[in-house]
């Protein structure tokens, strides 16, 4: 049994980690200032005699204070705003929580003797000129503009861990996650698959933004989970950076048609004006978490989004929104 703590634990990524760390055996240490994570997504396990959850912002130094007496062994810094209406809206937060808060992470694992991963982004390789996108392209990233504040902040988490594994020898490794999707990620979130199908389930429009020719790779939340921790898991990926994703492509106009017909739904596909530094492409060159990790997703987008479709549907019932039978 180790002792894992996990920032960003009542978050979607967050609490799918706490909930399959705890499965395993581990006692789990979860913390989470609540910005954007819910305590809903923690229900099953709150009450369970290996976990323990901290309302706590990393980005101040005295929320470390309670590991003081403890061993720790491995850290998970998942704690940020992940979409752009999240982040956008708390720009500031964001740049600490991935500067300010990843450094106080790192001085635990240095003073502990921890592993550590970060979770990077995607979003590090901006509206990328490089496709699809290994991790040694160094990116084409917009530093004036509304997505820097994640973009830049993620990069220059990466940097941090750098010094880190460089100087302090800490046992660092980088997870660039691309798309992740699955229950636990809220249907107001204001990312693709949270947008279209809770627009579907209650006869919304679906909004796709530009001409829908953007692509994205989306990968099932099981199968991003099961990548950082053979990530966390393996020796040779210390010091790595490595992609996490799903290397199979799409483009939004399709995700939306498959959407729809897997909802039954009658909404309409309209078009907004695409958000300025949207990427136009976006897919993960996967074959180093293949070589190092023996991992690659396993779940394919239709059989995720039916999971997926289910869980809101559920949901929505259950807080008396009205919901489009399927057809």
């Amino acid at each position: 049994m180790k002792h894992i703590v996990v920032t960003g634990a009542a978050g979607f990524l967050g609490s799918h980690l706490v909930k399959s760390l705890i499965h395993q055996g581990h006692r789990v240490t979860g913390m989470d200032n609540l910005s954007t994570g819910v305590l809903r997504n923690l229900e099953e396990v709150m009450a369970h005699p290996r976990f323990e959850f901290h309302q706590a912002d990393v980005t101040h130094p005295d929320s470390l204070e309670i590991f003081a007496e403890q061993q720790v062994h491995e850290i998970y810094h998942l704690a940020s705003p992940a979409s752009p209406k999240f982040y956008q809206a708390d720009s500031i937060g964001t740049i600490w929580v991935n500067t300010q808060g990843t450094y106080h992470m790192l001085e635990l694992a240095r003073t502990k003797g921890a592993r550590f991963l970060y979770s990077s982004t995607s979003e590090a390789y901006g509206d990328p000129e490089i496709h699809p996108q290994p991790e040694s392209y160094r990116g084409n990233v917009n530093t004036w503009g509304p997505r820097a504040c994640y973009d830049e902040a993620k990069r220059l988490g990466e940097v941090f861990c750098y010094e880190y594994y460089m100087k302090q020898r800490v046992s660092v490794r980088v997870a660039r996650i691309f798309n992740t999707y699955s229950s636990g990620l809220r249907n107001d979130d204001g990312r693709v698959i949270s947008n279209f199908v809770t627009q579907a389930l209650t006869g919304q429009d679906i909004t796709v933004y530009g001409d829908g020719s953007q692509t994205r790779s989306f990968c099932y939340v099981d199968d991003n989970i099961r990548g950082l921790q053979a990530l966390m898991a393996e020796d040779k990926a210390e010091g790595e950076i490595i992609n996490i994703g799903n290397p199979t492509e799409y483009t939004i106009l399709e995700v939306a048609y498959l959407v729809k017909k897997l909802t039954g739904s009658g909404s309409n596909i309209v078009f907004m004006p695409l958000p300025e530094d949207d990427p136009k492409v976006r897919r993960p060159v996967i074959d180093k978490a293949r070589e190092l990790l023996n991992w690659e997703p396993v779940i394919a987008l239709e059989e995720g989004l039916r999971r997926t479709i289910q869980h809101y549907r559920t949901m929505l019932l259950q807080e008396q929104v009205p919901v489009q039978e399927t057809s």
